[in-house]
């Protein structure tokens, strides 16, 4: 299950994400928090004041979209999927995070020893971690005696399929994907789902360019960031939206008329 904008303000009985500050999603079965996942954006982005955060009891492997909520000074993640304690390089950029409980996820290992110290050594600003006062001994033991962790290469592409790629099946054929992937965002934005007759089936796959697959998934997530936007937000884009019509009006020339000449006349 996704962490959407709509479960946020509803657990943390806030209008808006900005100004949510302490937000408890305790066992609501999360597997991502990303608002995006075809451009790895995370929901986070847009909690800039986030302070204490309960994920405790879902199913969240990866702790990379917590990288950018540099308010957070408390993370609970007990009993999750964290599979290893190289995703605490994510939560470096964290200078106010006092408070961590990781207990009961994969990464823990057999050894509550060496996890302690090497923990500690990832994240020497923690007070309490796991429920338990961090000492000043604690500390300097785990500089000398944690293991040192690395981010790993592979944990933003491991979130996608593949780590990333296609499958072989979906990637030779585009309208399923294409289909799949539109629908999906459709059904965020509140619209009824395409059928397939209304997507275009090509004579073969082979002549589908990966540019016009790209461009298929930057308009989705164009149409699905739209959903956030205020009013104030969305007349920014509606002005930038005309401008760049009105260059495509000029570029067309006099001899054609195109679509976006057509609705200007019908406007004005």
């Amino acid at each position: 299950m996704k962490l959407t904008r709509k479960l946020v303000l509803a657990k943390a009985k806030a209008s808006d994400l900005e100004s949510v500050k302490k937000l408890n999603c305790w066992g609501c079965n999360l597997t991502d928090l990303y608002k995006c996942m075809s451009f790895q954006i995370s929901i986070f982005s847009q909690m800039p004041s986030i302070e204490v955060l309960t994920l405790s009891v879902n199913n969240i492997s990866s702790l990379s979209p917590l990288a950018g909520c540099l308010s957070l000074s408390e993370l609970y993640l007990r009993r999750n999927m964290i599979p290893t304690l190289s995703e605490l390089c994510h939560l470096r950029p964290l200078t106010r995070l006092r408070v961590l409980w990781l207990a009961e996820n994969p990464c823990c290992g057999t050894d509550p020893s060496r996890y302690r110290l090497t923990v500690l050594r990832c994240l020497p600003r923690l007070q309490k971690l796991d429920n338990q006062v961090v000492t000043e001994d604690e500390i300097a033991l785990a500089l000398v005696e944690g293991d040192e962790v690395s981010t790993p290469t592979s944990s933003i592409q491991s979130q996608l399929p593949n780590n990333g790629l296609l499958d072989t099946e979906t990637e030779n054929d585009p309208l399923n994907y294409n289909m799949e992937e539109t629908n999906k965002i459709r059904k965020e934005l509140g619209m009824k789902p395409l059928s397939r007759d209304k997507f275009s089936s090509p004579s073969s796959p082979s002549t589908v360019e990966k540019p016009t697959m790209k461009k298929t998934h930057i308009l989705d997530a164009v149409l699905l960031l739209l959903s956030d936007l205020d009013e104030e937000e969305l007349q920014v884009v509606h002005t930038a939206t005309q401008n760049r019509l009105q260059t495509y009006t000029l570029d067309s020339g006099d001899g054609q008329r195109s679509p976006a000449q057509k609705t200007a006349d019908i406007q004005h």
